[in-house]
């Protein structure tokens, strides 16, 4: 299912209408990618050779074709994340803007070691637009990477923390490989195939480039399809691909714990919230913080720490009766 042509050709005659689970894609620069070696001194002689660059001319139209058809091929819910520099991203954003595709989030993606400059700041970021498609159930799963409760060394909530939208991933060097002109590395491609779809999902990239979305969807043992215009990274890519065994990356992952908030979101009943109150102003009167006592009681039962905390903000102040009682104990 990967095809050696253009992608908005391609996608209108080999794409079914709502066939894709997800799309993840790294359009071109067009910023002449296919001579920025020349500006800055890259050593590109293991670089696959026939980089297909889109003039700035062009890009807004160019922009406005294929998402159309990433819109088209995706499912009701589906969901797709296009990696982008600044310099166009104003055309892609006008581009989605112009599709019924809703805004999930605009992520920002830092990375190491970016584009020197003396006269003006360094650049070391990319801008990730997460869009989905509407009428559907979008796939997002919270705990791809850590249970509600995990925490770091500081006490803050590693899955808060793994969820925030800006993300800090090193891109990957191979010196001495032959490599594409430009690759995502595999650690930002797991974040967004775990959060974002299931085993057995069909993923399309449009512009397949090193095969790193496929290689990284195969590896997470998804489905994969997508376009490259250039036969010189096709025809090297597809043979690396035949080395693969789908599925051979999930060995490698951490598995989160269980959950222990099982109960965050669902329906409070009476009965619960005037038990959770009572249980709290008891812990009150015998001395605990509020915040030990709520974080207890968010994990008695198993409901988020800042659902106890508004409930018991509400509540009165321990009665007269339960002072004494606790007291007497």
């Amino acid at each position: 299912m990967f095809y050696n042509c253009d992608c908005i050709a391609g996608a209108g005659k080999y794409l079914a209408d709502n066939s894709l689970d997800l799309i993840i894609t790294d359009p071109p620069y067009g910023i002449g990618g296919d001579k920025l070696h020349k500006h800055y001194n890259r050593d590109e002689s293991k670089v696959i050779d026939g980089y297909v660059e889109v003039a700035e001319k062009d890009y807004p139209e160019f922009s406005a074709k294929w998402l159309k058809e990433a819109e088209r091929a995706l499912r009701p819910g589906g969901a797709i994340y296009v990696v982008s520099g600044y310099t166009q991203l104003r055309h892609i954003l006008n581009a989605l803007a112009a599709t019924k595709l809703q805004e999930v989030n605009h992520l920002i993606w830092k990375y190491n070691f970016g584009v020197y400059a003396s006269r003006k700041y360094v650049s070391s970021h990319y801008h990730i637009l997460y869009y989905a498609k509407r009428g559907g159930e979008r796939t997002f799963n919270p705990n791809a990477f850590y249970a509600d409760s995990e925490k770091n060394a500081g006490g803050g909530s590693l899955n808060y923390l793994d969820r925030e939208d800006v993300w800090l991933i090193n891109r990957e060097y191979k010196p001495g490989k032959i490599k594409n002109k430009n690759e995502l590395p595999a650690a930002l491609l797991t974040k967004m195939l775990l959060y974002s779809s299931r085993e057995n999902d069909l993923i399309g990239d449009f512009f397949l480039g090193s095969f790193a979305t496929a290689k990284v969807a195969l590896g997470l043992n998804r489905r994969a399809c997508g376009f490259e215009i250039n036969k010189n990274a096709f025809d090297y890519q597809m043979r690396e691909m035949a080395k693969l065994r789908r599925g051979e990356l999930l060995a490698g992952l951490r598995a989160p714990p269980p959950n222990r908030l099982v109960n965050k979101g669902k329906p409070l009943s009476a009965t619960e919230t005037a038990a959770i109150v009572e249980n709290y102003q008891e812990m009150a009167a015998s001395g605990w913080s509020k915040k030990s006592a709520v974080e207890k009681l968010s994990q008695t039962y198993g409901r988020g720490y800042w659902s106890i905390s508004r409930m018991v903000a509400a509540s009165p102040p321990p009665s007269a009766g339960v002072l004494f009682a606790r007291l007497a104990e």
